[in-house]
């Protein structure tokens, strides 16, 4: 029999109601042997996630060294699942004292958020009838912080095999140190990959509250059309630029180990999802163009200086300023004399800019800087467009026609990606065009222009 692991997230199992459905999802197959869930997440738009409200206790532990007035909104929040789903016999209560007592021990920003996590894996584990693992069995990082592969996927193996199902909770493992360590925020995608290549999984689904990936962003486009299958290249490009659907860390695990993921909707479980591939299993592009995806409030320092390409170690140096910063640049487009920098703006703010372009002038004494700010990157991908002859005249003379100014481009050594830097007013027309001109009236497959 196949194995599916699952994992199910916040907004799938915010209350009663949707816990229950997902376990009928669950035990509706039998190739589902094992699911990583989140925290309860928001019932309507005005509603508070479990995790923000853990943060919270924290904040309050850390002022008073208890977080006994904060806890009393989880406590009302876990009571009125237990209730919708008719556990009163649970022993929910219990677990929440104890819960609210190991917060107060701990004192630990990473433990406190991981709750949430953990109690909805002791409830829905209860709900099915199955085993509760613990991530932190489980799931482990190294000295510095990283991921430890070395350690986790042994213990996943050993622990699971004897497990004919299991619940484990998402978002967090164990330290070098022996406590509880979070992933960043939505890392419980990054749990249930991790689990899934641990347990050596024919298929990972990802159950959340939207039937797969769209082309666009919906709320620029009106009813984007939706990806029925993409790469593993196609999303991390895609994520990285925006698409939220997935968190980007959870692709690496899973893609290591070629098993393809569904991205699956709870509340629309017949829907097939978008199914994401490795390269040897995916096959040719049915459209020239799968998605596109894009973030605003970028700025680029251009740095100018004659025979560069024949100045050893220049992009070093350029570099090490931004290491010794602690920046992270998004691109660096380069030319012979040229090369650029592609900065989120948000780290640049209160003087940095300014001193930045400083140490670059000490470092190595460029002819010529200008800034450009505000500026936005809009990213078109898809397999089919390394073939196919035109496809950046289609999207530059689509853009020009609208009177869009480019003002970076950037095309990624795989051919997949094409991205373009225009300024932040032009954002949401840039998307519109390029999506009109790849998925409008006379949009032309792959197939169609090899």
């Amino acid at each position: 029999m196949s194995l599916t692991v699952c994992k199910f997230g916040g907004s799938s199992l915010a209350d009663g109601n949707n816990i229950a459905r997902a376990a009928d999802i669950l035990l509706r197959d039998g190739a589902r042997r094992y699911v990583v869930v989140s925290a309860p997440g928001k019932r309507f738009s005005a509603d508070e996630k479990i995790t923000d409200m853990l943060y919270a206790c924290w904040r309050e532990c850390e002022k008073t060294g208890s977080c006994a007035e904060a806890f009393v909104k989880i406590r009302k929040r876990f009571t009125s699942i237990v209730a919708e789903l008719g556990m009163e016999g649970f022993g929910m209560d219990a677990i929440l004292d104890e819960t609210e007592r190991a917060i107060e021990r701990e004192k630990s920003a990473d433990f406190t958020a991981s709750r949430g996590e953990y109690l909805n894996a002791r409830l829905i584990a209860a709900k099915l009838g199955w085993t509760f693992v613990d991530a932190a069995e489980l799931i482990f990082f190294d000295e510095k912080g990283q991921f430890d592969e070395a350690k986790s996927y042994p213990l996943i193996e050993q622990k699971l095999k004897n497990c004919e199902h299991a619940v484990i909770p998402g978002f967090y493992g164990t330290d070098a140190c022996g406590k509880v360590k979070t992933f960043s925020r939505g890392g419980s995608d990054v749990s249930g990959s991790i689990i899934a290549r641990g347990v050596g999984a024919d298929l990972y689904e990802n159950w959340t509250d939207v039937s797969g990936f769209l082309a666009c962003d919906p709320r620029i486009v009106q009813k984007p059309q939706k990806m029925e299958r993409i790469s593993y290249k196609e999303l991390r490009e895609l994520s990285y630029m925006g698409a939220n659907v997935l968190h980007a860390d959870a692709i690496f695990p899973v893609r290591k180990g070629n098993i393809p993921i569904n991205i699956k909707n709870t509340f629309a479980p017949e829907d097939p999802g978008t199914l994401i591939l490795p390269s040897v299993q995916y096959g040719k592009s049915e459209n020239l163009v799968t998605g596109i995806a894009g973030k605003k409030d970028f700025t680029v320092i251009f740095l100018e200086k004659s025979m560069m390409n024949a100045e050893v170690g220049f992009a070093r140096k350029v570099l090490s300023v931004l290491e010794e910063d602690g920046i992270c640049f998004e691109h660096m487009p380069s030319g012979i004399d040229t090369l650029s920098l592609v900065i989120e703006s948000k780290y640049l703010a209160g003087g940095v800019l300014d001193r930045l372009i400083e140490q670059i002038r000490a470092a190595v004494s460029p002819d010529y800087v200008r800034v450009l700010e505000n500026i936005a990157l809009v990213a078109t991908v898809g397999h089919g467009m390394a073939k196919s002859v035109g496809t950046s005249a289609r999207l530059f003379g689509a853009l020009s026609a609208e009177g869009i100014n480019i003002r970076m481009i950037d095309q990624g050594s795989s051919e997949i990606n094409i991205i373009v830097g225009i300024d932040n007013d032009d954002y949401e027309k840039c998307v519109r065009t390029i999506y009109r001109e790849f998925f409008g009236e006379g949009n032309k497959t792959a197939e169609s222009v090899l």
